[in-house]
């Protein structure tokens, strides 16, 4: 198969997804002003190839600027004065009045939809309609949040007496968030961390990932328009020049990153003060499914496939590793492979597609590395063309039979390459979720209730979601997002981000009546946003 006519000619390129040439960004934005830099940049290529002459050359998509750590701190200082040591305005505000600005940031980022999900499209390669679902699903995670913190905080609204004491319990910021997200969700996930540790009262330093950068820039002004200045402050660069310095000053209170334990390791250690840090992670996952001699196949099959290559499985929740049962293995590997070669591959603007090229450049060449380590222990990619590569497209690979010999065994790959293993006794499996350093799903396949019983008891305490039936997922958002090991730290969902990016403070009393008198003297002159009886509906 000649993978070079998936790339398209210049002409071809779709006119309502076409650019109007390269975006030299120049902007970024710190304590509420929007500035220019002057200095080095980055340039930023599409996963997209253009043929020309015979000749692939990548979209060149524009440029972002390569801050040094001088901006970093200036960010950085930007939000710790709007914190104030929790005396500024926006750690005082009250919660209506937070809300308020979240949803008018709402808005305005709605109305850059279309800017956002075609430069999204472009940057990741992720599918047109993906990358649709993708802002469309952050804008409900922020309705979601909205609405969760409503409910947290009518809790909160009154006091409560407890043995003689007056109490009134709220939750609180914790000062100043660095957010980083990851590339493969650079809107939606980082949006996870930002917008719940925002509405409740912190400050921001947020970087983007190194690729999903420019789709931000369109809502720079929403950001400076919505909130007090310092509040939220953008940063661009390279990690060691502006990550780093940050997390050395002990200035950092919440570190708020998605992507590998290695880097969160290393950033955590930067941090002189390491008990006054806390940490928000969700990190790498080895998430594997079990494929019981009893599945329905084709359901198996279906979910698998779904499971380990949407977005070309560079999805921390992908199935990056398939145990099959030695009675249904042959059956299960021709009909995943009859499967996989029904899926389209293409440009990502293109209906239906399934498999578009990689924005990481290394990728495809540490895949093969993956496979040809694994091929000269004894597996074979057994689907037609599997990891050909033609620039940035690589085509899926399945391998099999796969064992612990091999680096795909261990790895996370976070691409379009699947080991199979075929097992006898599913304790070969448990053992393997047991042994792993990650701990973030499964996914279970099977008819047979004991049996389904059996694994779920013993693995509810090794993962933190077993998924019966189905691929492993994040959603629904109100689901704990969470793992175990070197999977995360922190539970992220709608309402544990909440918890998460604050902390729970009480104002206590004796209950005696002067007290009495003066709690209900600021509850009724609304001295205190903190002791508030306000009930938002």
């Amino acid at each position: 198969m000649n993978f070079e006519n998936l790339f398209p000619k210049e002409e071809n390129i779709p006119a309502s997804v076409k650019l109007n040439g390269p975006l030299h960004q120049k902007e970024y934005l710190i304590n509420g002003e929007i500035k220019h830099a002057e200095g080095a940049t980055q340039k930023v290529f599409s996963p997209v190839c253009i043929e020309k002459d015979g000749t692939l050359t990548q979209v060149e998509l524009g440029s972002f600027p390569l801050l040094t750590e001088k901006e970093a701190f200036e960010a950085m200082d930007a939000a710790a004065n709007a914190y104030k040591n929790g005396t500024g305005e926006w750690p005082m505000m009250q919660v209506d009045q937070r809300i308020k600005a979240v949803e008018k940031f709402t808005w305005k980022m709605k109305e850059k939809k279309w800017e956002v999900v075609n430069m999204l499209m472009w940057e990741t390669g992720k599918p047109l309609k993906d990358s649709e679902k993708e802002f469309d699903r952050t804008v409900e995670y922020i309705n979601d949040t909205i609405n969760a913190l409503k409910i947290l905080d009518r809790k909160s609204s009154r006091f409560e007496i407890e043995q003689g004491i007056i109490g009134k319990v709220r939750r609180g910021p914790l000062g100043v968030v660095l957010c980083m997200g990851p590339y493969n969700y650079p809107l939606n996930e980082t949006f996870t961390t930002l917008i719940p540790a925002l509405i409740m009262g912190n400050t921001i330093v947020f970087k983007p990932a190194k690729i999903g950068v420019l789709l931000h820039r369109p809502l720079l002004e929403a950001f400076r328009e919505c909130f007090p200045k310092g509040v939220v402050n953008i940063v661009y660069g390279r990690g060691r020049a502006t990550v780093g310095p940050l997390m050395s000053t002990g200035k950092i209170d919440v570190l708020a990153f998605i992507g590998t334990s290695k880097s969160a390791n290393v950033l955590k250690s930067q941090h002189p003060k390491p008990n006054r840090l806390r940490s928000v992670l969700a990190l790498e996952a080895k998430n594997p499914g079990i494929v019981l001699p009893h599945a329905d196949l084709d359901n198996a099959v279906k979910e698998c496939l779904l499971g380990s290559l949407s977005f070309n499985g560079q999805r921390c929740t992908a199935l990056k590793i398939i145990f099959v049962h030695n009675k249904i293995k042959d059956q299960f590997i021709q009909k995943f492979v009859t499967e996989l070669d029904k899926l389209k591959r293409g440009m990502p603007w293109e209906d239906g597609v399934s498999i578009t090229p990689l924005p990481e450049p290394e990728k495809p060449g540490y895949l093969t590395d993956l496979i040809k380590d694994a091929e000269s222990k004894g597996a074979k990619v057994v689907n037609p063309n599997g990891g050909a590569i033609c620039n940035t497209y690589f085509n899926p690979a399945i391998l099999f039979p796969v064992d612990s010999s091999m680096k795909i065994f261990h790895e996370e790959q976070f691409g379009p390459a699947v080991p199979v293993v075929a097992f006898d006794d599913v304790q070969e499996p448990i053992d393997y979720i047991v042994n792993s350093n990650y701990g973030q799903q499964v996914s279970l396949f099977g008819s047979d209730s004991q049996e389904l019983a059996y694994l779920v008891d013993r693995l509810v305490n090794q993962v933190c979601r077993v998924n019966i039936n189905s691929q492993c997922q994040r959603g629904p958002d109100v689901f704990p997002f969470n793992g175990r090991k070197d999977s995360a730290e922190g539970t992220l969902s709608v309402e544990d981000a909440l918890r998460a990016f604050s902390i729970r403070t009480i104002v206590a009393a004796k209950e005696i009546e002067p007290n009495k008198v003066i709690i209900k003297e600021i509850v009724k002159e609304n001295h205190s946003s903190f002791m508030s009886t306000d009930f938002i509906f």
